[in-house]
C-alpha cells in the first residue's frame, strides 16, 4: 500500500513556511481592519439612514462579518 503525502508545505523550505506565514498573518489582519470599519462605518449611520438601508442595529455584526470574511 503507498502513502501519499498531500500536505504540500511539508516539502518547503523554513523560509517557505514563513513567507506563508506572514501572508495568514497579514490576511488575517486586513480581514479584521474591514470587520472593524464596516462596524464602525454602519454604527455611525442613524436610525433613520440603516431603515432607508434595509439593515436594523442588530445586523450590523453580521454585515461586516460577512464583508470581512464572506459567507
Amino acid at each position: 500500500m503507498a502513502y501519499v503525502n498531500t500536505n504540500s508545505i511539508a516539502r518547503k523550505g523554513f523560509a517557505d513556511r514563513l513567507a506563508h506565514l506572514k501572508d495568514v498573518v497579514l490576511n488575517a489582519i486586513n480581514q479584521r481592519r474591514v470587520y472593524a470599519q464596516t462596524v464602525a462605518e454602519l454604527n455611525a449611520l442613524t436610525d433613520r439612514e440603516l431603515t432607508d438601508l434595509g439593515i436594523s442595529r442588530l445586523g450590523i455584526a453580521d454585515i461586516a462579518r460577512e464583508a470581512a470574511y464572506g459567507k
